[in-house]
Formats: C-alpha cells, sequence, structure tokens
C-alpha cells in the first residue's frame, strides 16, 4: 500500500496521534521546517532567522543535536511559495515555521495536519487559517503581524512630518492577498479628511522603477507595506525613495537601519524569537489549534535623522519626542 494511501485510510487518527510524534519515528531528532519569503542572502532575513534560532536554544533546542531545522527561501518571488511549502510538508516535519504571511497561505493550502507557526499573521480568520486568535482550532498558530490600527497610524506619522501632504502612496503588491484589505483600511482612515491614498503597484523586481516617478503622480509620502517581496528589495525601495525625494515610511525598523527614513511597526525580531514558544509547545504535544494566536509583543517608531537631513526634511520635535530610537 502507498503512504498517502495509508494516511487517507487513517483519515481522523492521524490528526489524533501527538502532532511532535507524526511522522517522526524514522528520525533520531524532530524536524522542523522553515518557509522564508525573502533570500538567506538578506540581512534582516537572516537577523531573523538567527533571532528565531536563539528563541529555540533558550527553550533547549540546538540545530543538530537534539532537532533538526530545514531552510526553503523564495528569494522575494511569491509565486514560488506554494511549491516550496509542498516540497516542506512532502518532508513531514513535525512543525513548520513561517517567516511571512503569504508563506502561512501556502503553507495551509499543502497541508491541514502539519502544525504551521506564522510568525506574521495578517487576518488569519478572514484567510481560513484560524477560527478565532484565542482559540485557532486549526493547524495554525503564532502571532500577528500588525494591529487594525498600524497602517492609519503610518498614515497619521507621515502627515504630521509632511503637513502639507494631500497624496500618499502606499506601496502594495497585487500578488499578496492581504494588500487589497489593508489598503481598503488606510482608505478608510484617511476617508472625510484632505488625504488621498493612491496605490503604488509592484508585482515583480521588475517594476520598480516604472512605479517610483512618485513625483510626477504628485505623491507627498509613502507607506511601504510589508511584502517578501519588498522585504528582499528594502535597499532598492530606499534608494528609488531617496532618488524621488519622497519620504517613506516602512513597517521594520532594520529598513531604517538601512537607511530608511522612519519605520512603525512589530519589532520583528521578538517576534520570530516568540514563535519558538510555539515550536516548542508542539514538539512537546501541544495541538496548534489550542494555541491563542498572540498579538505583536512590541511596536516601535524609529528615525532615520541622516536620511532626513539628506531629503532637506526637519523632523518635528513632537515626532522627535515619540520615537523609540533615533539614528543619527
Amino acid at each position: 500500500m502507498k503512504r498517502r494511501e495509508f494516511n487517507t485510510l487513517l483519515g481522523g487518527a492521524v490528526a489524533a496521534w501527538p502532532l511532535a510524534a507524526r511522522g517522526q519515528a524514522a528520525r533520531k531528532r524532530p524536524l522542523v521546517g522553515w518557509l522564508g519569503g525573502s533570500s538567506q542572502h538578506e540581512q534582516v532575513a537572516m537577523r531573523n532567522r538567527d533571532a528565531f534560532v536563539q528563541g529555540l536554544r533558550d527553550h533547549g533546542y540546538e540545530d543538530g543535536k537534539n532537532v533538526d531545522i530545514v531552510y526553503r527561501w523564495a528569494d522575494g518571488d511569491i509565486s514560488r511559495l506554494p511549491g516550496l511549502a509542498t516540497e516542506l510538508v512532502a518532508l513531514d516535519p513535525a512543525v513548520i515555521m513561517s517567516a511571512a504571511n503569504t508563506g502561512t497561505l501556502a503553507l495551509r493550502q499543502a497541508t491541514s495536519i502539519v502544525p504551521i507557526v506564522g510568525t506574521l499573521l495578517v487576518d488569519p480568520i478572514a484567510f481560513g487559517l484560524a477560527e478565532s486568535h484565542n482559540r485557532p482550532a486549526r493547524n495554525v498558530t503564532g502571532l500577528l503581524q500588525t494591529i487594525d490600527s498600524l497602517p492609519g497610524k503610518q498614515v497619521e506619522l507621515l502627515v504630521e512630518l509632511v503637513p502639507h501632504a494631500s497624496n500618499i502612496g502606499v506601496l502594495v503588491n497585487p500578488a499578496n492577498r492581504a494588500h487589497p484589505g489593508v489598503l481598503r483600511n488606510i482608505e478608510a482612515a484617511v476617508r472625510g479628511s484632505s488625504i488621498k491614498a493612491i496605490a503604488v503597484e509592484v508585482r515583480t523586481s521588475l517594476d520598480f522603477e516604472g512605479a517610483f516617478p512618485l513625483q510626477q503622480r504628485r505623491i507627498d509620502g509613502l507607506l511601504v507595506l510589508n511584502d517578501p517581496l519588498f522585504f528582499a528589495q528594502a535597499t532598492r525601495i530606499i534608494a528609488l525613495a531617496a532618488a524621488a525625494r519622497v519620504p517613506a515610511i516602512h513597517n521594520f525598523r532594520q529598513h531604517v537601519e538601512l537607511g530608511g527614513l522612519m519605520s512603525y511597526g512589530v519589532n520583528d525580531k521578538e517576534s520570530f524569537r516568540r514563535a519558538a514558544y510555539f515550536v516548542d509547545r508542539i514538539l512537546k504535544g501541544a495541538h496548534p489549534g489550542d494555541l491563542p494566536i498572540e498579538l505583536p509583543s512590541k511596536l516601535e517608531f524609529v528615525i532615520n535623522l541622516k536620511t532626513a537631513k539628506a531629503l532637506g526634511l526637519e523632523i518635528p520635535p513632537t515626532l522627535l519626542a515619540r520615537a523609540d530610537e533615533v539614528i543619527e
């Protein structure tokens, strides 16, 4: 009998097994999969991976000693994620760690059994990843990437920096299923004001230069949404925004460290470290559907004064006072 047929016959009995033990009997150590949307050569991605590995160490796990970690990277190409997800599921790991919401969606399409820990989840209920935050009830758990009010707050910070702004560009990837909802939230946040949100669409790495004549579209500020492609191309986005002399706000502090102007969002390094907690619980037999999805542990606001000076901008004292960190 083929293994796939055998698993099908088992049906509900498979789900009843301790998840950490399922498919692991022939291995000396449990296997943990990692699905990354960006590149293993990208600095921020490596920092997040290292934070996750450190989190595992905090829980007593060491790669190659009492656990094995296998990595798959999409190099910023979302279209590769379904294939990589299927490849990881075929390895029959004890749990798969997803570094991006698009990866979590691909993994959920590939399996309803293998436990999945999503580090940057976006609206998991609407996307069918969970029945509720308190009790996901499926094979996905983890941490939220954002809160509903975050995009509106990011726009508010941009407008405080550029009071004359009337058009705020929003860098979106049409292939990212989460972006239409985020864009609607932004449009709702500015409705009734003099501000207009304008989608700046980039689907592949070939689209950036064509999308960035921002001044021709009278865009006064740019909000860069979270996306594996944008994560992998952060340095390029920062350079294009600087060349257009348009102030931009990002989701992650690392992009400000790379030369971006401002960031306001989740401390992703802490989220990746916290994700190891979920992996530990699952390896010890917990079902992901019983582990509540957590809110971001920390939001932070970072400003790069050097970049502001290069753009000819003076940061208002009110913004400086609210910043968690100012890079000079």
